[in-house]
C-alpha cells in the first residue's frame, strides 16, 4: 500500500503505560501534563498533536532531533512526510557525488524459487553472502535481487459489527481461522455506539479480536473513501499491551499495519479517530474526547509470511545500511544473537548529515553499527507479492586511524550561531550559562562548581563509560570546555553543544536539539544546543529542575548531573543515536522528552541532589515507538565505535 508500516514485535523490552515507577519517580503532574488517554496513545506510539495540513510544514522543531518540553505537541506525520521527501532529494545528490569513484556492487540474486515461501524466512535460513565486507578482498556494496510471495488473502466481506465493541473484552470476533484468511468490513463507523458524538463523548472505538500463530503476518488496511476519517490503528496482545500501530505517513491520512506474528494470539485490534486512544483497552469509556469521526472500510488479514533474510559478516564497528526499492516496504537488520537491532519501514536518512554515505531514497532505509563480530542479518518484507531490489553497503568509521581524535567542546559562555539549520530565523547571540544560575537558587560563585559537575558528568556519560565497556580498545575522545580551554570548534574533528541561550533567542521551541543523526559519525564537526529558559522555568511542569528542588537538595550536584545528561543526549544524536522508548522502564540518556525524572536522574523520594539519585547512562533499548522504528538500539555501542580513532 502507500503507507508507512509501523511495527513493534517479540523485541520489545517492556511497556508501562506513563511512568517507569520501576526506575525513577513518577513524573509530576504540572500544567502541560497529558490526560490519562492521550498519556496512553503517546506511550503507544500514536502522537497526539495537530497535524500540518496537506503540503504545509509541520511545526515546531524536528521531533527526531530534539529533546522536547512536551512532546504531545510534536507532529510526527508531518515531519515524517517532510523527511521522506528531503530523503529523495538527498539520495539523487549523494549519488551524484560518489558517481565517479563508486566501486561496482556485488550482484546477488536470491536463490528461493519464485512464487515460494519458507526457504530463507529466518535468520538460520537466511542466504550467506560471503563476499560481502569491509575486510581485505570483500565487497563493502552490495545489489540484491529477489521477490516476496506472501500468502494472498481472500477476505470474506461481511457487514459492520454492531455497538458497543469499544474495548478488548467486547472485541468482535473475525473468526479468522481455517479456511478464513481474511475479512472485509466496508462501511464501518467511528463516532458511533454509546460513546460516541451522540452518546458520552468520551469517543469510539471499534475493537476486532484476531487469531494468529506465529510466522503469520497480519495486515490491517483502512480505507476511508466516502468520509474525513483521520484514523489510527493499535494491535494489542493477550495481555493487553500494543505491540504494533500506524497513524499514517500519507497525505489521505488512512492507516495500515503489517506485524509479523511472533507468537500465537489472540491480538486485539482498535480502529479509532486520531486524537484519541483509549486510556485503558478494557474500558470502552476510557477515552476524554470524540477525536475524529466517519465511516471507514477496513480490511483484515492473517496470512504466512515470507520474508527474505540474507547473511553478511560484518567486523566490529562495522556500519551497515540499507534501503530497497520495488515491492518490499520493511528492512530489517538482525545483530549476531540474531536479536532485530533496528527495523524500519520508512525513509529517515535526510536526518544523516549529507557527509554520509549510507544509502538512503527507497521505500524502506535501515542501519546498523555491529557491536560484535559475525554474521548479521538483512531481512526484507511486504505486504504484497512482488520484486524487490536492497542497496546493502558497510563502511568502517572514519575516524578510524585517523587523527586528530574526537573533540566534545562544550561551551558555556553564549554563542553566535546560525539556528536556520533548525527552522530558526538565522546568525543569532545565545547568551552564557552564567545568567541564568539564579533560576535555580545558586549564584555566580557557584559557576565554577556546576560546571565542573556538568563536565563531570559528560565525562563519565560519553568518555568513561564507553571505556569501560571494553567494547573498542580504540575509543578515544577529548572533552573540552569553555572556560579550561580555548575554543577549537572549526578545527577538525572538533563537535559542540552550546549550552545557553533561550527559545526566544534561537527561535528554536526546545530544550535541545542536534544538527543531525549520524551513524558511523561521518560528520565530526556538528553543533547542538542546549537552552536553558525551559530547564529553568519555576517549579511545576516535569522539564523544569526547580520542580525536583527542595531544601533538601544538593543543587549544584542536581543541576549539574541533569545538564551533564542532556548535553550527552544531544551529543549521542550526532555521534548516531536515535531516540528510545521514554516511557519503559529502562531509563537511557537517549529517552525523548516527556519523562525527565529519568532524564535528570531523579530517584524514588522524587527529589533531586539527593542519595538516591539514579545513574543514568547510554545502554540496550527499545527505540521510541512514536519515531517508527523498530528493534533494540545500543546507545552506547553506536557511540563507542563512531567515536574512535
Amino acid at each position: 500500500m502507500r503507507r508507512t508500516v509501523a511495527t513493534l514485535g517479540a523485541c520489545l523490552l517492556g511497556f508501562v503505560a506513563l511512568t517507569p515507577a520501576a526506575a525513577a519517580t513518577a513524573a509530576p503532574a504540572g500544567g502541560s501534563a497529558p490526560s490519562a488517554a492521550d498519556a496512553a496513545a503517546l506511550a503507544a506510539g500514536i502522537p497526539v498533536a495537530p497535524k500540518a495540513a496537506a503540503g504545509a510544514a509541520p511545526a515546531g522543531p524536528n521531533p527526531f532531533l530534539a529533546l522536547l518540553p512536551d512532546p504531545a505537541k510534536a507532529d510526527y506525520s508531518g515531519w515524517v512526510n517532510r523527511l521522506e521527501k528531503q530523503a529523495a532529494a538527498e539520495a539523487k545528490q549523494r549519488a551524484r557525488a560518489s558517481r565517479a569513484v563508486a566501486l561496482p556492487p556485488l550482484v546477488v540474486d536470491e536463490d528461493e524459487p519464485a512464487g515460494t515461501w519458507g526457504g530463507n524466512d529466518e535468520p538460520s535460513a537466511g542466504q550467506l553472502v560471503r563476499d560481502f565486507g569491509t575486510a581485505a578482498g570483500k565487497n563493502p556494496k552490495a545489489r540484491v535481487l529477489g521477490a516476496l510471495s506472501p500468502q494472498r488473502p481472500s477476505p470474506a466481506s461481511r457487514t459492520p459489527f454492531s455497538e458497543d465493541n469499544g474495548s478488548i473484552t467486547l472485541a468482535s470476533d473475525l473468526g479468522l481461522g481455517g479456511s478464513t484468511n481474511g475479512v472485509r468490513i466496508p462501511g464501518s463507523t467511528i463516532g458511533d455506539g454509546p460513546h460516541g458524538t451522540a452518546g458520552t463523548g468520551t469517543g469510539d472505538f471499534d475493537f476486532y479480536r484476531i487469531a494468529a500463530t506465529a510466522g503469520q503476518v497480519i495486515v490491517v488496511d483502512v480505507d476511508t473513501p466516502a468520509s474525513d476519517l483521520d484514523s489510527i490503528v493499535v494491535l494489542y496482545d493477550a495481555a493487553g499491551a500494543p505491540v504494533a500501530r500506524n497513524d499514517d505517513v500519507g497525505l489521505d491520512r488512512d492507516s495500515y499495519l503489517r506485524f509479523p506474528v511472533p507468537a500465537p494470539g489472540p491480538y486485539f485490534l482498535v480502529v479509532a479517530g486520531y486524537g484519541n486512544l483509549p486510556a485503558d483497552p478494557y474500558d470502552p469509556a476510557s477515552g476524554d474526547r470524540s477525536g475524529s469521526t466517519g465511516l471507514y472500510d477496513v480490511t483484515i488479514s492473517a496470512t504466512v509470511d515470507d520474508r527474505d533474510f540474507y547473511a553478511v559478516k560484518l567486523r566490529k564497528g562495522d556500519v551497515l545500511g540499507a534501503s530497497v526499492k520495488g515491492a518490499a516496504t520493511q528492512l530489517d537488520i538482525y545483530d549476531t544473537l540474531p536479536r532485530l537491532a533496528h527495523g524500519s519501514g520508512q525513509d529517515a536518512s535526510a536526518l544523516y548529515p549529507i557527509e554520509s554515505p549510507l544509502p538512503g531514497g527507497g521505500n524502506a532505509v535501515t542501519e546498523h553499527v555491529a557491536e560484535e563480530a559475525g554474521w548479521h542479518f538483512v531481512a526484507v518484507s511486504a505486504a504484497t507479492a512482488g520484486s524487490y531490489d536492497i542497496t546493502v553497503e558497510a563502511y568502517r568509521p572514519v575516524l578510524e586511524k585517523n587523527k586528530p581524535v574526537q573533540t566534545l567542546f562544550l561551551d558555556f559562555d553564549g554563542a553566535r550561531v546560525n539556528t536556520a539549520v533548525w527552522g530558526g530565523p538565522g546568525v543569532v547571540q545565545l547568551s552564557p550559562f552564567a545568567g541564568f544560575l539564579s533560576r535555580w537558587g545558586l549564584t555566580r560563585l557557584d559557576e565554577d562548581a556546576v560546571i565542573d559537575a556538568v563536565v563531570a558528568a559528560v565525562e563519565e556519560n560519553v568518555r568513561q563509560d564507553l571505556i569501560d565497556s571494553g567494547l573498542n580498545t580504540r575509543f578515544k575522545i577529548k572533552v573540552t570546555n569553555s572556560r579550561d580551554h580555548a575554543d577549537t570548534f572549526g578545527k577538525p574533528n572538533v563537535s559542540r553543544v552550546i549550552i545557553g541561550g533561550t527559545v526566544d533567542e534561537s527561535g528554536v521551541d526546545t530544550i535541545g536539539i542536534a544538527q543531525t543523526i549520524d551513524p558511523g559519525n561521518f560528520n565530526t564537526q556538528e553543533t547542538a544546543l542546549v537552552l536553558l529558559d525551559y530547564l529553568s522555568e519555576p517549579a511545576g511542569e516535569s522539564y523544569t529542575l526547580n520542580t525536583y528542588l527542595t531544601p533538601a537538595s544538593d543543587r549544584i550536584a542536581f543541576v549539574g548531573r541533569a545538564f551533564g545528561n542532556v548535553v550527552s543526549h544531544e551529543a549521542g544524536h550526532f555521534f548516531g543515536n536515535w531516540h528510545v522508548d521514554q516511557f519503559n522502564p529502562h531509563p537511557d540518556l537517549m529517552d525523548q522528552g516527556g519523562n525527565f525524572p529519568n532524564m535528570f536522574g531523579v530517584g524514588p523520594d522524587g527529589v533531586g541532589g539527593t542519595a538516591d539519585d539514579i545513574d543514568v547512562d547510554f545502554g540496550h533499548d527499545d527505540f521510541n515507538p512514536g519515531e517508527g522504528f523498530t528493534g533494540v538500539e545500543n546507545t552506547l555501542g553506536r557511540v563507542v565505535f563512531g567515536v574512535t580513532s
